[in-house]
């Protein structure tokens, strides 16, 4: 009999009961029981809470008294659904069923409609009607990237680890990454404390040391297990779209975890909090902060080692306990203990279900099967699934409900848990590895490996075998391994749609064969992804890692860049997705000029890797022949190289002295000049060049060391004679040498057969300098030296150095020059030669490169007392040998008689008795013999000093305690300033004698030192504890460099403080070490005085020169900082050496120093003076400029720089002349007084050029001297184009304060343009004119441009005068000639289409004479427009409107009107305007011009009357402004009007006196027309005033207006003139208004210009504003708010369509039956979505609502279709509206 089944309740009611019991029923139905579940269950059900089941262990079957384990209402529901499932048999209808475990396997579009469910016959043993409860359907669902979630709690295994991040493998082939910054708090504090730490000027050592004490790869490992949490599951970013951000912090993933809910075998995360002795304090995020964690470290694993865990680690643990108080949880992070389930470790009791974390081990109850998933309880709690990933179905295709059956327990890992199921469950996994935490193997049991050692990823499987297929999902195939099968997603199937899949029939049936591509590997689902697509197949590469360096590839040109620097490179498309780079020196052998000519797009070439990176996805390759048909091997390692080989390689980088030559991958080599030919090369520059080929044999390799030496000479060119010749030559032997080069220092000799000798100068005699020097003057080129002594051979040059000194000869031809440190024996007599000299110690060269050094204390007196020891280099020297160490390799000289060192060594003699003490503090103490060292004796205090305790061992012995012997410990001194402060005299105290002190010398002596004094002033300590015999007293070579001490100021001396660590151990701290405050070096004497004490650490030590130096402060300075280690922005302490009119010189160390220029003092040039430094002043300078090879350095002591970049700066900085702006008024520096004008400096590299016409308003005659270098001057940048060399910069204070405008150049004009000019000239011919505020533009207006009508030659002198101002088009330019062509034609000024109502009747056509004269007319060279004399305007231009086009002609009409800012119907240009927009050409006189040309006239003419004009042509100056304005004082457009006038004439002030006449004219009813005014206003002033003169009338006009309205428009303004971030400002402040906030088109449009205007653009500010609108707005606008702002995701191009789709989801769940919402979704995926997102929302709606709109939803649907051209999609529509209009029907017939 088949085991009684019941599960809990899980089902929920619809959410509206459908009317009828059809209806009813057929609800109820698919709820009912199936044993075989369908393939997908359209939508999951709402559980109700969980009831017990009867597979739960903890329940009885007969319960006691007979009493049934149901309740009452249980049994009612029984019956009731039993009573169903009978009627449901007897109508053999359809049910649904649940997940067949495939839905989301290897794709990330898990969340797809499923295919129709079949049906299936029930199994035999399933309950009858009556004998149980019916159950509801656990859906299994496995992972995909839409359906995870932020807070989602899951289960990975680390798979790579980086610099930045740690790759994650999740379950069902999906990947996170965890940011180094996502780890632990422990590991964020110590990456924050690095950061405080690492100054700008930190070593690079110290850098490396600090980045390595973060890695990552020394805090996790490849295979571990960790608990992660989902943070994030998009990004902004197209690139790491579907990138899962992913946190391993203990804080959020023990989540639900509390100190009372931490049951033992729970696995739980921690993070390193210390590293203790015996294991480690582990933090476990949990609220409770005093709940810690010990991990011991006998439980950390085989893997791991204790000493290198560093604190932030994390590791997940297994809880094995807690400990008596219960404030320790104890764990163990061994999981070959905790994965072994053999022996428990799985979680027995749960106080709540929050502790069903991943990684948890638990006993899993299987209540159902299906042949690919699993479902169950834990400990009767929780729901549990396993899919068909983790569940055993993909292996070997076996059918996972014969394994398991139901009611059995097997072990499973909790894998991932489901926040947003209801009722709660997780996910499992019962994979073997899974379960025991460890890496999947494959092969032979003695033999098993990981799988991706057996296939890697891009092996291609000639025949694998489908095991199982998973319809409409996938099949899985045997790869030929064992344990490891692999998965190809129906995507990867085919190039084209797999249309049917099936196991038993098609093309992918169950055991058919097929040719497969591995394309990636999940290590926790232990599976690999296959590809059986052609296109995978035929593709040469999968990854750059398939790439092997040296290996011949083939491609085609993607196309032509250019690299950073500037320098042309190819992109060559080698497969899909990558791409390789051909830089520029590998296009070919040989440079190409025109590189774009070969390689064309698309061209295909044969090219060889160079180098791969495929962390920064890098290939780099060669196209040089050379390389690449080579038929050597590639060089790809150091290990496959030995001497001798021979092969191509690519010269990188020349210098002097040699070359590196770089082969394949990361192999590098030298080659060295003597190498690179037989021939001699002085200079290897001059020879070889970067991306030379050069073919190069290996010399030698050292693999381990990564070294290589190569030649380039060829071994069959080597003179055979030449070797024998160089190896016969041996140190100490003699020879004979023809001299071949001479030169003042050194003689070339020839030693036969070509072996070269090197003869120095100081090698000719044994004699004096001069001796030496007349002796090389009597040497001859060709002449012969005999009985020289070779003193070494150099291998590598094939030379030798050889001597000529008489002392050597007869050492070497005796046999008895020292060529070895074996053959030297103390007390024996040398000759050898001054290697080199140092203050304290002389270096001696002997035969073979040997040397011993020779110290100051072995010379005699009288050496002691000259220069440099009254030694020279080479000099001859006789010593005798005092000591030597040939283990060590070193031995000692000394030139001191015998005599001299008998009677030193008579010196030392034993102590005496001593002298009697008289009245003796210590009565232990009798006379000096019983003092001896580590003498503990009380003394009494005789006087205090700032450096040392004077004190008394009885009356007539003294001693001393130096203030560094006087505290144990940093902490023990009271007073850090005056340490000795606290004692007083006559005080009593005990101390320990150290020695003898030299009062003379103030020195430190040893106990045992004789001395004439018979009672000595004793060196003692008050450390008693600290030292107790002489091997504890502190000296010079028992310190070591960064060791730290107590040191207290001894003396301070110019440069450096003196300081002693003990009383022997003395150094010094340059002031720059001596504290990180720079402000306290000023006064050093006072902050640092004599005596106090001060925390070091030791920077370096020579023990030999007896030198110590220290440093107090916290940071690295530049004390040992060479150029090289100089990096831009680096902030050092400097000192200044000297002052200069124009500079300081600042020195950082004894290396390096470099000017500081004015325009680097002070961000206030004012203050840039000097004269106000002092030498020896410290100040902190930034290195703004690196020269390494000039060794130049920029430095800059700007506040701004060195302290703070908020600092108010009134002189900014110019690095570049694109940084300047026409109009921008700077200051700087005069550097150059030139005839032709002033050149100003204004940045490092930056000069300006100011003509003489601009360096005053006023007249001077002898302008140079009123201008000086280093002079500061203030000026307007007038001009800043790219082919000038210099900016052009004007000095005039009007052009300074007012306004400019750049004159116009003549190549500024184009045909069409419309200008202002002035009459120059008048002929009869026509007229000359000259363009306003230009350069002496002039040209000619030909008399047939003169007018629209035929002008008679006669009358051009009546019609124009000299000084006219006139509007006039260009209409030709002769660039060669530089001539230009004007008309002054009305209907070609006025830039509209003539009025053909207004013409004239009497209007005549031009003759014929006057069309040939056309505006090119040559004129003769006495009437040239150039030569003409250019009349001087005196009055001073206004700035022209940039934005204003100057073009208004009637081809760009319609352009022109479209420029300018359209708000709300009022348009500035006064396009749009009613009113006729003919702009005449402005008269520069009164109206009464015309009759005063007139009256000079002596030829009589008829007055015309011109009043009609103004409605033929419109106003066309001031009075015609006026006369109509009196006729229409009410219109807007006529006053904008003649402020447009105004502007163009540049009567920027005139224009506003009529705004402001405007306003006040206008009745005040007339509120549109006034905004119009106030509209233009605002534009006018936004173009030409201040800020504050703006911000004033922008408030004038939100008082007069309505304030919403005139903030919209000043918003437009700002966009139209480019001020992008002051309309971002006013959005900003209309946030504050609250009588904006509550519309929500005002955040509407704000997110718009966030999205799409703002420059750069800001998504994240836009869609943060819905947050911020919803509190501002009425709850009934939030979903119309909501909607707009997903459709801007949609619409915008910077917005993220898949954002935009969340929400929409959100909204169409919240409201499912609003149309308007659906409606507007699906219009937003036609236009920007994709077609499968379309019809998955028609179908979607197709289901929802009432009849008569699901019929327009089908209506819609079949529209769109067959706009798309989807015939076969019209047909389906058609067929599924077919099937709801029968089922409609079929319902009605019920009823």
């Amino acid at each position: 009999m088949a085991a009684i089944k019941r599960k809990a309740d899980q089902g929920s009611t619809p959410s509206k009961k459908e009317k009828g019991a059809q209806s009813d029923r057929s609800a109820k139905r698919r709820k009912s029981d199936v044993e075989q579940p369908s393939a997908a269950k359209p939508k999951p059900e709402s559980a109700a809470p969980p009831k017990p089941s009867v597979f739960k262990d903890e329940e009885k079957s007969f319960p006691r008294g007979g009493a049934s384990v149901l309740t009452p209402l249980e049994h009612k529901q029984i019956q009731i659904k039993a009573n169903q499932d009978v009627l449901f048999e007897q109508t053999g209808g359809k049910r649904t069923g649940g997940d067949d475990g495939f839905s989301d396997m290897g794709s990330d579009d898990g969340d797809k409609s499923a295919p129709k469910p079949k049906k299936r016959p029930v199994k035999k043993g399933t309950k009858s009607s009556g004998d149980g409860e019916t159950e509801d359907f656990i859906r299994v669902e496995g992972l995909s990237y839409k359906k995870l979630s932020p807070g989602t709690i899951i289960l990975g295994q680390v798979i790579q680890i980086t610099h930045q991040d740690i790759v994650l493998a999740l379950p069902n082939n999906l990947v996170g990454y965890v940011p180094l910054t996502a780890v632990s708090d422990k590991l964020n504090e110590r990456l924050e404390k690095l950061l405080k730490e690492e100054g700008s000027d930190k070593e690079d050592g110290s850098d490396d040391e600090a980045f390595e004490d973060v890695e990552l790869q020394d805090m996790f490992s490849v295979g571990q297990y960790l608990r992660a949490c989902i943070t994030a599951t998009s990004d902004d970013s197209a690139r790491a779209r579907k990138r899962l951000e992913l946190s391993i912090d203990p804080k959020l993933v023990n989540k639900g975890l509390t100190k009372r809910r931490i049951p033992v075998n729970s696995m739980i995360q921690a993070s390193v909090v210390s590293n203790e002795d015996h294991g480690l304090v582990m933090d476990l995020g949990l609220d409770d902060a005093k709940l810690k964690g010990f991990l011991p470290k006998g439980e950390l694993g085989p893997q791991v080692q204790h000493a290198k865990v560093q604190e932030g680690a994390v590791f997940m643990c297994l809880v094995t306990g807690l400990n008596s108080d219960g404030r320790i949880v104890k764990l163990s992070a061994d999981h070959t203990k905790a994965g072994n389930l053999t022996k428990g470790n799985t979680l027995t009791e749960a106080p709540t279900i929050d502790v069903f974390l991943p990684g948890t081990a638990v006993d899993l109850l299987i209540a159902d099967t299906t042949s690919s998933t699993i479902t169950g309880k834990i400990l009767g709690l929780i729901d549990a699934t396993a899919d068909a990933y983790h569940c055993g179905a993909t292996e070997k295709g076996g059918d996972v409900s014969q394994k398991y059956k139901i009611g059995s327990k097997v072990k499973a890992r909790v894998l991932f848990t489901c926040p947003d199921s209801e009722p709660r469950k997780v996910g499992v996994s019962l994979l073997e590895h899974v379960v025991a935490l460890t890496t999947r193997m494959s092969g032979k049991p003695k033999e098993r490996k990981p799988p991706v050692e057996l296939l890697p990823v891009s092996t291609i499987i000639e025949s694998a075998k489908v095991l199982k297929v998973a319809p409409a999902q996938g099949a899985f195939f045997d790869l030929g391994v064992r344990d490891v099968v692999g998965f190809a997603h129906i995507s990867r199937l085919a190039d084209d749609k797999v249309d049917v899949l099936s196991d038993t029939a098609g093309a992918f049936k169950l055991d058919s064969k097929h040719r497969a591509r591995i394309i990636g590997y999940n290590a926790l689902d232990g599976l690999f992804q296959l590809s059986l697509e052609q296109k995978v197949l035929d593709q040469p590469f999968l990854r750059i890692e398939d790439i092997k360096a040296g290996e011949v590839v083939k491609g085609k040109v993607h196309k032509l860049i250019a690299d950073k620097n500037g320098a042309t490179a190819v992109l060559v498309h080698l497969a899909e997705g990558i791409t390789g780079l051909v830089p520029e020196m590998h296009l070919a052998d040989v440079r190409l000029q025109h590189p774009e000519r070969k390689f064309r797009e698309g061209v295909p070439v044969t090219a060889r890797v160079l180098y791969t990176e495929p962390a920064r996805h890098q290939i780099q390759l060669t196209l040089k022949k050379s390389l690449v048909n080579s038929d050597v091997k590639p060089w790809t390692n150091y290990t496959m190289l030995s001497e001798g080989v021979s092969g191509p390689g690519i010269i990188v980088n020349v210098r002097r002295n040699g070359a590196t030559v770089r082969f394949y991958g990361d192999v590098k080599a030298w080659l060295p000049v003597a190498e690179m030919s037989e021939a001699f090369i002085e200079d290897a520059t001059r020879h070889f060049t970067n991306g030379q080929v050069v073919n190069v044999r290996v010399i030698s390799v050292d693999a381990e060391e990564r070294q290589l030496l190569v030649s380039c000479k060829d071994p069959a060119a080597i003179d055979t004679n030449k070797e024998a010749a160089f190896n016969a030559l041996h140190p100490g032997g003699i020879v004979k040498g023809t001299v071949v080069e001479k030169t003042d220092e050194t003689a070339t000799l020839d030693l036969g057969h070509g072996v070269k000798g090197i003869l120095r100068i100081g090698h000719l005699t044994d004699g004096s300098e001069k001796k030496d020097i007349s002796t090389m003057k009597k040497i001859r080129v060709g002449g012969t030296l005999d009985d020289l002594v070779v003193l070494t051979k150099h291998g590598k040059s094939r030379t030798a150095t050889v001597s000529n000194k008489p002392s050597l000869r007869k050492d070497a031809q005796a046999s008895k020059l020292a060529i070895s440190i074996e053959h030297l024996q103390a007390g024996e007599t040398v000759n050898g030669f001054v290697r080199g000299i140092l203050p304290d110690k002389v270096f001696v060269e002997l035969g073979n490169g040997i040397s011993g050094m020779l110290f100051k204390s072995r010379l005699p007196e009288e050496m002691l007392l000259a220069p440099n020891f009254g030694l020279r280099k080479d000099q001859s020297v006789t010593a005798r040998v005092s000591h030597v160490d040939a283990l060590k390799g070193f031995f000692w000289l000394s030139m001191k008689s015998d005599t001299d060192e008998d009677e030193a060594d008579s010196t030392k003699t034993a102590a005496t008795a001593g002298e009697a003490l008289i009245d003796p503090v210590d009565p232990t103490l009798m006379s000096t013999g019983d003092i001896k060292f580590g003498t503990l004796a009380t003394v009494r205090i005789r006087s205090v000093k700032d450096t040392q305790v004077n004190v008394e061992l009885a009356e007539n012995v003294q001693g001393r305690i130096s203030v560094a012997e006087m505290f144990d410990s940093w902490d023990s001194i009271p007073d850090k300033k005056r340490p000795t402060a606290h004692l007083q005299m006559n005080d009593k105290m005990q101390a320990r004698v150290l020695g003898r002190h030299d009062a003379r010398n103030h020195r430190f002596l040893p106990i045992t030192h004789r001395s004439n004094n018979k009672t000595p002033t004793y060196e003692m300590t008050a450390a008693t504890d600290k030292i107790k015999t002489e091997a504890d007293v502190l000296s010079l070579d028992k310190i070591a460099p960064g060791s730290s001490h107590v040191a207290f100021v001894n003396n301070i001396a110019d440069r450096y403080v003196w300081v002693n660590i003990s009383a022997n151990v003395r150094g010094r701290i340059d002031f720059f070490d001596l504290t990180d405050d720079l402000e306290q070096l000023a006064a050093v004497e006072q902050n640092f005085p004599v005596g106090s004490a001060l925390r070091v650490r030791v920077k370096a030590v020579d023990v030999a020169a007896g030198r110590l130096d220290l440093t107090a402060a916290s940071t690295v300075t530049g004390k040992t900082l060479t150029i090289q280690d100089l990096k831009v922005g680096y902030v050092l302490p400097a000192r200044v050496t000297k002052l200069h009119d124009a500079s300081i010189v600042v020195q950082i160390n004894e290396k390096i120093a470099a000017p500081i220029f004015l325009e680097q003092l002070a961000d206030d040039y004012d203050k840039a003076k000097p004269s106000e430094f002092k030498v020896g002043d410290v100040l902190r300078v930034c290195v703004i400029d690196i020269d390494i090879p000039n060794k130049k350095l920029g430095l800059s002591a700007r506040p701004s720089r060195v302290l703070s970049s908020s600092l108010p700066v009134k002189d900014p900085e110019i690095t570049d002349r694109t940084e300047l702006k026409v109009h921008q008024v700077v200051r700087g520096f005069i550097k150059h007084v030139a005839d032709n004008g002033v050149y100003v400096r204004i940045g490092p590299n930056v000069q300006a050029y100011v003509r003489v016409s601009h360096l005053s308003d006023e007249y001077i005659k002898e302008w140079k001297s009123a201008f000086h270098v280093d002079q500061l001057v203030t000026g307007k940048i007038i001009s800043n184009k790219e082919d000038m060399r210099n900016p052009q910069m004007s000095l005039k204070t009007s052009v300074v304060q007012g306004d400019y405008t750049e004159p116009i150049e003549f190549g500024d004009l184009v045909v069409g343009q419309i200008v202002t000019a002035k009459v120059r000239h008048v002929e009869d011919f026509g007229v000359f004119l000259v363009v306003d505020n230009s350069n002496n533009v002039s040209g000619l207006c030909h008399v047939s441009q003169l007018a629209d009508t035929a002008v008679d030659k006669d009358k051009v002198k009546e019609m124009y005068k000299k000084d006219d101002v006139v509007k006039a088009k260009v209409v030709k330019i002769d660039p060669k000639a530089r001539k230009v062509n004007f008309s002054l034609k009305y209907s070609q000024v006025k830039g509209d289409e003539e009025d053909e109502d207004m013409e004239d009747a009497s209007d005549v056509e031009m003759d014929d004479d006057a069309e040939s004269e056309d505006g090119g007319v040559e004129l003769n060279d006495d009437v040239d427009m150039r030569s003409v004399k250019s009349a001087e305007s005196d009055q001073d231009e206004e700035l022209a409107d940039a934005d204003e086009p100057e073009d208004e002609s009637e081809d760009d009409a319609p352009k022109a009107a479209a420029q300018g800012l359209s708000t709300f119907g009022f348009d500035w240009t006064g396009a749009t305007l009613d009113f006729d927009e003919q702009k005449g050409a402005p008269e520069s006189d009164s109206d009464d011009g015309a009759p005063k040309k007139k009256k000079k006239s002596k030829k009589a003419t008829i007055k015309e009357d011109r009043t009609g004009d103004l409605d033929a042509y419109g106003p066309q100056s001031v009075a015609d402004y006026e006369r109509l304005l009196l006729g229409q004082p009410n219109s807007a457009e006529m006053w904008v009007r003649y402020m447009v006038f105004q502007r163009e004439l540049n009567e920027i002030e005139k224009a506003r006196q009529i705004a402001r006449r405007a306003l006040a004219t206008i009745n005040p009813r007339e509120e549109k027309e006034k905004l119009d005014v106030w509209t233009a206003l605002l534009h006018l002033e936004n173009d030409f005033a201040g800020d504050d003169a703006m911000e004033q009338v922008f408030k004038e006009a939100c008082q007069h207006n309505d304030a919403r309205e005139i903030h919209e428009r000043m918003i437009k303004i700002y966009i139209s003139s480019g001020k992008i971030d002051k309309a971002d400002t006013l959005y900003q402040s209309m946030m504050k208004i609250k009588s904006f906030t509550p519309d929500p088109q005002f955040w509407l449009s704000y997110a718009s210009f966030l999205m799409d205007v703002l420059t750069p653009t800001s998504p994240t500010r836009a869609r943060a504003l819905l947050q911020r609108a919803t509190q501002s707005v009425a709850s009934r606008e939030h979903r119309y708010l909501t909607q707009k702002f997903a459709a801007l995701e949609f619409k915008s191009p910077n917005g993220d369509a898949e954002r935009g789709r969340t929400i929409f989801e959100g909204l169409v769940d919240t409201w499912s039956k609003k149309g308007d919402i659906w409606d507007m979704y699906v219009a937003l995926e036609q236009s920007h979505g994709s077609a499968e997102n379309v019809r998955d929302l028609f179908e979607r709606m197709s289901k929802i609502g009432k009849s008569k709109r699901i019929a327009t939803v089908f209506k819609k649907w079949v529209e769109w279709e067959s706009s798309v051209g989807n015939k076969k999609g019209v047909e389906k529509v058609k067929a599924l509206e077919e099937q709801w209009r029968e089922k409609k029907a079929g319902k009605v017939d019920d009823e």
